[in-house]
């Protein structure tokens, strides 16, 4: 199977994390900062994303975002492809967004 937009995958990483103490406060700063140094970008506000090649590097992503989670708090981890990531219609305000999003580019090393 080639790569293709069924086997592309987006991993999407959704969490509610406490911030009342300076514990929580710094767990959140940690687990987003582990995000961010896996190559995931912020999409909204507690929604980050992540293009991945195969489902195979699907699973090492997750692995490492499961690895990393806080002690508190809620995190849902969604993992889509290329094509359903494609089809999703993003609105700021009531226009439909024409880009704001800006896909990651995808470097291929052989």
């Amino acid at each position: 199977m080639g790569f293709n937009q069924y086997r592309i995958m987006w991993v999407l990483v959704f969490f509610d994390l406490p911030t009342e103490t300076q514990r929580e406060k710094k767990d959140y700063v940690k687990f987003r900062k582990k995000l961010l140094n896996d190559g995931f970008s912020m999409f909204q506000f507690s929604i980050y994303i992540r293009h991945c090649a195969s489902k195979e590097n699907r699973d090492v992503h997750v692995k490492r975002v499961k690895k990393c989670l806080p002690p508190h708090g809620h995190i849902g981890i969604l993992s889509i492809t290329d094509k359903q990531f494609g089809d999703m219609e993003i609105f700021m305000g009531h226009e439909p967004d024409s880009g704001s999003f800006t896909e990651p580019q995808q470097l291929e090393l052989f």
